[in-house]
């Protein structure tokens, strides 16, 4: 492809600038994919660079260190007790015993049994005291996983614990040798409010992240590595075990041999993104235009157009959603109103036929959020500077020449994050989908459970699956990551085009 320098891409048309932009993107995707995955393999050596450089340390602050920082090697705080920093070593210590008791009685118990998930189920057995068969529940394959990973997050806890424990030894040992003193109890908890005081309001919402966050991902990550399911719900009925990549083979691989449900995730994954791209950016541009017609000079009682389109966000889409899917039903007013004006013999199939349902969800969708970009654009617009309009018009520039070469310009920088964030909220709208539709009309392509339809999007298609009574939590969770990934990929190469992301002064 022939490259042109900055001159000779200003003198081309157009339509041709357009083009040549549109193919270096698609030339330059090989090259990007290349330097992310330098990057990734950059960010791998790093890892185990870093990692070896611990293990050095660690063996050097062993080697050099005296006999109070060797000793707390074994016995977490020791030697910041033993040097006089009573509560930082306390606090090491109890940390210590507190996993020690915890491994005893509970962590070992649920680490052991994390490879198997369980090894006895519930069975019926004779209870003598009723004189009756009744069931016995023993293994709850469930409790294992979660507590099991809750274990592994206690024992990197520990990991972390013990190399601060020895790092803080090491420098306890410089500032002694330095001939300064050491903090007392009284500094560290006075430095606790002073200057490490961002450490201690980041304590608690860190700490909530790694519980609530970090490990139901995790979690839910390993379920796709299982057969947990309505069937195998690990206690109740049968434990559930590891499947390894089987879950992944019968979702993404096209043999003939086994269930392959390719094809279903490829169409719903189309879907979702043709549903997502229209969402975000009919809303997108038309709120845009709502909010610059609404400032436009001369308009009246502008605050009474804003509040007539505010009221779309007042009632709730639980109630406005449901109402409009009656509407637009077979025996609805819609398709009444039309037969009654003589326009139609029968009635339009808004939900029944597959491209009208898809159809009608993304236009009723521009009602639901026009308004919301209509005001987030009306705030943007009123700072935009008027001499820019007033300079253009003198240039002999037209409406539109204004709008592509400085409204909008100067939208997509503020709210180009914006809309990236839109973009994947869309892809997981479930509201829109389900309360208008519920997936309707019922698709012919095979699932692995519940009944899949034409405008169910990945998210409702993976809410269904959890909800009816053989549920596969399994495939679920499998659909849950292959759409984190494609959100993810999709996230770091649209920021990356954002004009957010650079030429920041010319917006200053």
């Amino acid at each position: 492809m022939k490259k042109y320098s900055d001159l000779e891409y200003l003198k081309l048309p157009k339509f041709k600038r357009f083009l040549y932009t549109v193919l270096c993107f698609f030339v330059g995707i090989p090259g990007g994919i290349l330097a992310f995955l330098k990057k990734i393999g950059a960010g791998i050596v790093g890892f185990f660079v870093g990692i070896k450089d611990e293990f050095v340390d660690i063996g050097t602050t062993f080697a050099n260190g005296d006999w109070k920082t060797k000793i707390s090697f074994f016995i977490m705080g020791f030697g910041s007790i033993a040097r006089g920093q009573i509560l930082r070593g306390l606090l090491f210590f109890l940390f210590e015993v507190a996993f020690i008791v915890y491994m005893i009685f509970a962590g070992g118990y649920w680490l052991s049994m994390l490879p198997s998930l369980g090894h006895r189920g519930p069975e019926v057995v004779y209870d003598p005291i009723y004189d009756a068969y009744v069931t016995k529940y023993f293994d709850n394959s469930f409790k294992i996983l979660l507590y099991g990973v809750l274990t592994l997050f206690f024992i990197i806890a520990l990991i972390y614990t013990w190399r601060l424990n020895i790092k803080q030894n090491k420098i306890s040992e410089q500032i002694l040798r330095s001939g300064k003193k050491l903090k007392s109890g009284k500094d560290d908890l006075r430095s606790l409010v002073d200057d490490q005081f961002h450490k201690t309001l980041l304590a608690l919402p860190l700490t909530g992240i790694i519980v609530f966050t970090m490990m139901p991902i995790i979690f839910m990550i390993l379920v796709a590595f299982t057969n947990y399911d309505g069937a195998h719900n690990g206690y109740s009925n049968n434990l559930f075990t590891w499947v390894g990549l089987d879950n992944f083979n019968s979702l993404l691989s096209w043999s003939k041999g086994d269930v392959s449900y390719a094809a279903t995730f490829g169409e719903v994954l189309t879907w979702t993104l043709i549903w997502a791209f229209f969402a975000t950016f009919t809303n997108y541009f038309l709120g845009m235009l709502v909010a610059m017609m609404i400032n436009k000079k001369g308009i009246r009682i502008k605050k009474f157009w804003r509040t007539c389109l505010v009221f779309t966000i007042a009632v709730p889409q639980f109630i406005s959603l449901l109402y409009v899917s009656k509407m637009f039903a077979q025996n609805g007013l819609i398709n009444g109103f039309l037969k009654n004006m003589g326009l139609i013999e029968k009635a339009l199939p808004f939900w029944t036929d597959p491209t009208w349902a898809r159809i009608t969800v993304i236009i009723i969708n521009i009602w639901i959020g026009i308004p919301y970009l209509m005001l987030i654009a009306t705030g943007i617009l009123m700072n935009i500077p008027k001499d820019l309009y007033e300079s253009a018009k003198v240039d002999g520039a037209g409406p539109v020449m204004q709008y592509t070469k400085i409204t909008l310009p100067y939208m997509l920088f503020v709210t180009g994050p914006y809309l990236l964030t839109s973009f994947t909220s869309n892809m997981n709208n479930f509201n829109v989908i389900y309360l208008l539709t519920g997936g309707a009309p019922t698709s012919t392509l095979p699932s692995p459970g519940g009944n899949l339809g034409e405008t169910d999007l990945l998210i409702t298609w993976l809410f269904k699956l959890t909800t009816f009574e053989e549920a596969k939590y399994y495939m679920a969770s499998v659909i849950g990551i292959l759409v984190f990934v494609v959100v993810a990929l999709i996230s770091l190469v649209v920021y990356n085009l954002l004009p957010s992301t650079k030429n920041e002064e010319d917006f200053q």
